[in-house]
């Protein structure tokens, strides 16, 4: 029984995020079928409907020979068992006996599902026999076909395919540790190994369950993540404006380093994350908080630095957020650059003559990274201030002709997909 009610919340999380387009982390908070699991249970189904998101595309285009319609024309219910189903199969190796009987009792025991029980015993008794489709779709499929063209445009077919096999893995944990002189001792009590400029790196788990959470020596941050901050150049004492800094991993980062830190962020919600995290790690005392529109917020007096990491298609974490890939379209791809843009321009209004800026998006799209800046640089009194391949470290191999840095993944090091650009105002 419980594995039915298993594969019954694993359905119902992707009926509510592709459905509903909503989050993964999101759907986990509103659906009831997943909320009434308990333990090892709902770590399953989470599992399931994680392996089933990672893979989405490659996984229809695997069920295709077997259906006589395009999967979508399913009812919701029968068309996200079938998914698990599959994902079940192809990617976490479960046996075809259990895929197909505890699929079938799934729907059987699930109002919303029984009329389809018939059609997923049918279509799964074919599917867990023959992935021939499966394993032939192109690496890129993991995307709806216009997010590979959008990729592709910006990355060349190597890059997009690099990142597309990334998707595939459940991601590692990175975290960043608020004292620098306590994280090798740390690294060494934890199991972690050092990546990036500094991050510390262990395996996916209970975040909490790992040693020093309660006591905030650390926070979860993607090692491409923790990058922007470190270029900032800052002294302690400097003030430094951080826009659009909710959750505040960059935030906590900045504060850190003796920064009088001030955090802008639209949305209360966000801001309220950030603020029980600053709590939780004990540097509550150095941000200052401020809830206001980053575009228009007039301050008393100008930062020594600002870092903006704006708004975007988040399109450079679909591995620890794959559902991004499907429940954002063209026309929400579309409106970033502008907005991008004008916060750029505010930047440079809220900068000191001769200050920092770091820009940054967690996304590789070249209209939302180069092609903003170039406009910017059009437009305000901001130049380059190159990074250097001593500054960039580890991601070296990201730096661009022009000093900004594009923090594609590499063999054996897998992170984010960050463009990270440094500017001065120059009047």
């Amino acid at each position: 029984m419980s594995a039915s009610r298993s594969r019954q919340a694993a359905a119902d999380l992707l009926i509510e995020t592709l459905d509903n387009r909503r989050t993964l982390d999101e759907a986990m908070e509103l659906s009831e079928t997943y909320g009434a699991l308990t333990g090892p249970d709902r770590g399953f189904a989470r599992a399931m409907a994680s392996a089933a998101l990672r893979q989405l595309g490659r996984i229809d285009k695997g069920l295709a020979p077997f259906l006589n319609r395009p999967i979508e024309t399913a009812v919701p219910p029968a068309r996200a068992l079938l998914r698990i189903g599959a994902a079940q199969s192809w990617i976490l190796d479960t046996p075809a006996h259990a895929v197909v009987s505890e699929t079938v009792n799934a729907a059987k025991q699930w109002a919303r599902a029984r009329s389809a029980s018939g059609f997923l015993n049918a279509v799964l008794r074919k599917a867990v026999n023959d992935r021939t489709a499966f394993d032939a779709a192109p690496t890129t499929s993991v995307w709806p076909d216009w997010l590979t063209v959008e990729l592709m445009t910006s990355l060349g077919v190597e890059g997009a395919s690099a990142l597309a096999r990334l998707q595939m893995e459940e991601p590692d944990l990175d975290l960043t540790v608020r004292d620098e002189g306590f994280a090798e001792d740390l690294a060494k009590r934890i199991g972690a190994k050092r990546v990036g400029l500094g991050s510390l790196r262990v395996a996916s788990g209970d975040v909490a369950g790992v040693e020093g959470y309660r006591a905030g020596d650390w926070w979860v941050q993607d090692a491409a993540a923790a990058i922007p901050a470190q270029l900032l150049g800052i002294e302690s004492g400097q003030t430094v404006f951080d826009l659009c800094a909710a959750p505040g991993g960059k935030t906590m980062q900045i504060a850190a380093m003796g920064a009088k830190t001030v955090a802008v962020d639209r949305s209360r919600t966000r801001l309220q994350r950030l603020e029980e995290n600053l709590e939780r790690i004990g540097l509550q005392d150095r941000v200052e908080i401020v809830a206001d529109n980053a575009e228009t917020w007039s301050p008393d007096a100008l930062a020594d630095a600002v870092l903006l990491d704006a708004p975007c298609s988040a399109f450079g974490t679909l591995r620890r957020h794959p559902e991004g890939a499907w429940i954002k379209g063209p026309d929400d791809i579309a409106r970033f650059p502008g907005v991008q843009l004008r916060l750029l321009k505010a930047a440079a209004r809220l900068v000191k003559p001769g200050g920092t800026i770091v820009y940054c998006v967690c996304t590789p799209l070249k209209r939302e990274g180069a092609d903003v800046l170039d406009a910017a640089l059009k437009e305000t009194g901001l130049q380059r201030a190159p990074i250097n391949a001593e500054e960039a470290g580890a991601f070296a191999d990201g730096l661009t002709g022009k000093g900004d840095l594009l923090t594609l993944p590499q063999e054996g090091f897998a992170h984010d997909a960050f463009f990270i650009s440094r500017l001065r105002r120059t009047a």
